[in-house]
């Protein structure tokens, strides 16, 4: 069995700085995010390309990294929809400080307890756990033996670190990921091993 090696990078600040963003909210990148992938991948894609394959979310604050990427190394670009954030319902596009003061009991009721209390109209981590995974799968599915890069959201890279660990939500979705930060899966024939987690910079 040929070994598949993912790299997760989540995408860089988006426009506006911070604010809640799930898959309801499509902003670009900002300069300083454009300046956090370029370094992130710069060691590993320099030579040759360490990657075979880059697969990505189609939201903007992705793509458009990954289109460039793609193009710089000559590398296939594969869109995956389903690899779009989390929803965050009503709060998509506020920010932390505003809803916390707004809808103090909801918010800290969310922050204690993400997967019971989750914001007004938003996705079940349940949920997204399972629409990651499916997505996840179905891309080893169709690289076997290749080393993929995926360029996506932090709540993606955290579903599918929980995913290959047999997390429940809870644990996972406690893991902080920055902006541009890497993480590693490597799946032999004894399964899926987490390698790295957040890196600031993408290796060969």
């Amino acid at each position: 069995m040929q070994e598949t090696v993912v790299d997760l990078i989540r995408h860089g600040e988006p426009a506006g700085g911070r604010m809640i963003r799930g898959n309801g909210c499509d902003h670009p990148l900002s300069t300083t995010g454009w300046a956090q992938m370029r370094p992130a991948v710069a060691p590993a894609a320099e030579g040759k390309a360490p990657w075979q394959q880059i697969v990505t979310s189609p939201m903007r604050r992705c793509h458009a990294f990954a289109v460039e990427l793609a193009g710089h190394l000559g590398l296939p670009l594969a869109v995956e929809p389903q690899l779009r954030e989390i929803g965050m319902g009503a709060w998509e596009g506020r920010r932390p400080t505003e809803v916390a003061v707004a809808e103090p009991d909801a918010f800290h009721a969310f922050r204690s307890d993400p997967v019971a209390h989750r914001p007004p109209g938003g996705e079940q981590l349940a949920d997204f756990r399972r629409r990651i995974a499916r997505a996840y799968e179905r891309q080893l599915a169709h690289w076997p033996g290749h080393r993929l890069l995926i360029v996506c959201h932090a709540g993606v890279t955290r579903a599918v670190l929980g995913h290959v660990l047999g997390a429940e939500d809870a644990a996972w979705y406690r893991m902080a990921i920055d902006y541009a930060g890497v993480s590693r899966v490597r799946h032999g024939v004894f399964g899926a091993a987490v390698e790295y987690v957040n890196a600031r910079k993408a290796r060969g």
